[in-house]
Formats: C-alpha cells, sequence, structure tokens
C-alpha cells in the first residue's frame, strides 16, 4: 500500500504570538515551529497502516526551509521517505495554491491514501484536503476519527452532532484526520538516526509546473477586541440579585 501524508509546519500551540506592526502576518522571530498537531495523527495512522498492510509511507510538505525538521521528525517516526515543496513564492500560498502544489507532488507519486491533518491550527481554513482530493479527482472522507482499510475500500467513522457517520471509499483518497483517529508516537532515537538518512526531494514551483497566482490573500491581521470587565452583582438576598441577574441578561447582554 502507497501511503502519503502532507504535513504542514505551525508554531507551538504554546508560543507567543505577535503581530506585524502593518498587520500583514505575524513576527516570526523566536517562534518555535513544530508539526501541525493534526498532522501527527495523519502520519501515525499511515504509519499503522503501513505495519499492517505493508507498503511505503511518504511526506509531503509546502514550506520555507525550516520545514524540513517537520519531514524530518515524520522520518523519524518511521516514514520511508519525503518530498520539500521549497519556494519563496510559495510562503504565503492560500488554500488553492498550496493544495495545487501538493497535488502537482503527489501526481507523480503511487498513492492509494492520501492523509492529511483535517485542518492547520495557524491559518484554521480546513480547506486544503477537499481542495486536494477534487484537484486529484479522488472520493475525500473527511474529519475522521476512525479508520480501517481492506479489499480496495476505505471505511471511515466520522462525528458529527449528536451521531457518528460511517463513510466507505474506494481507494485511491483523501482521507482528513482528527484528534481521537490515535495516539501518534514519539520517534524512538534510532528512528531519529535513521531519518538523517532517509531520502528527501525538494521541488520548487517550476519543477512541479504550477501557478502561484493567490486566489485569495490576506488584508491586514489584528489582535481580537479586549474583553470587558466582568460585572459584579452586590446583595445579600438572593432573589434580588437573581432579578438584576436576569435583567442584566436581557436588557444589556441580550442573550434571553
Amino acid at each position: 500500500m502507497h501511503l502519503v501524508v502532507c504535513v504542514k509546519q505551525a508554531p507551538d500551540t504554546e508560543a507567543l504570538i505577535k503581530l506585524k506592526p502593518d498587520g500583514s502576518g505575524i513576527e516570526e522571530a523566536g517562534i518555535k515551529w513544530v508539526m501541525n498537531p493534526y498532522d501527527e495523527y495523519a502520519v501515525e495512522e499511515a504509519l499503522r497502516l503501513k505495519e499492517k498492510n505493508g507498503g511505503d509511507v511518504t511526506i509531503v510538505s509546502l514550506g520555507p526551509a525550516r520545514a524540513m525538521e517537520s519531514i524530518r521528525t515524520a522520518l523519524a517516526m518511521g516514514a520511508d521517505k519525503g518530498i520539500h515543496i521549497s519556494d519563496p513564492s510559495l510562503d504565503r500560498a492560500d488554500a488553492f495554491v498550496a493544495a495545487s502544489a501538493l497535488a502537482a507532488a503527489i501526481k507523480s507519486l503511487p498513492h492509494d491514501i492520501i492523509l492529511c491533518g483535517q485542518r492547520a491550527i495557524d491559518d484554521d481554513s480546513g480547506q486544503v484536503g477537499s481542495i486536494l482530493a477534487e484537484l486529484l479527482g479522488v472520493p475525500q472522507l473527511t474529519i475522521i476519527m476512525k479508520l480501517e482499510v481492506a479489499g480496495g475500500v476505505a471505511k471511515a467513522v466520522k462525528a458529527i452532532e449528536g451521531a457518528q457517520v460511517v463513510l466507505e471509499s474506494a481507494l485511491p483518497c483523501v482521507v482528513t484526520a482528527q484528534k481521537g483517529l490515535n495516539e501518534p508516537r514519539y520517534a524512538s532515537l534510532p528512528g531519529i538516526m535513521k531519518a538523517k538518512k532517509k531520502p528527501v526531494d525538494v521541488k520548487n514551483a517550476a519543477a512541479l509546473g504550477i501557478s502561484v497566482e493567490q486566489k485569495a490573500r490576506i488584508i491586514k491581521m489584528m489582535p481580537p477586541p479586549q474583553r470587558a470587565a466582568g460585572k459584579i452583582i452586590q446583595g445579600d438576598d438572593p432573589e434580588a440579585k437573581a432579578r438584576e441577574l436576569v435583567r442584566l441578561l436581557r436588557e444589556e447582554a441580550k442573550v434571553i
């Protein structure tokens, strides 16, 4: 079985994010970058499928030079090889351009299942996996919490409000991983050492033959407005305080 995992590097969830003065983006200096957490579930699931069914796992990542760290992390976990799409013209790629670059790289690879995280924690768009499936012309199983593959068919469980949905798809297909799908493994010391020798092919936009024309662009980023201070209802009479609370919720907060 040929498995491909799309991996993105994102700021650590504990990093202190500051915006540039002009609002054009974030200040990247001093930020710790990690593999997007949802992509970790995708890598782990690919490794489990490989262990069960045999085959190989290829990591594909779009990003600047530092994205190589996340590729090596996935290789240390047990993936076999990587492709790094690195081109300055793609550093601010929107979801469509990013998916186009990934699709161009994946088309040249044998692929039965392409796995992605269901979204990235930085831009939170959640669009790349679905666009990728459309560009490759294959079905998609999105935001899944369980995956089984047998006889050329992928069966997935997806949670919806108050219930679960079971989806089936012929291969090849795109799968996007949600928290709860598995528990990602840590890279072992031998795995880290082996990862240094595993092949990673570096490609740019010209080599992939893709357009870098953006379909969408960020005009400006701004922090959310500061929350107003909370209001404490004074008094010793519980009934009077309850009446005042209801009045405030109705007249000021307008939530009832």
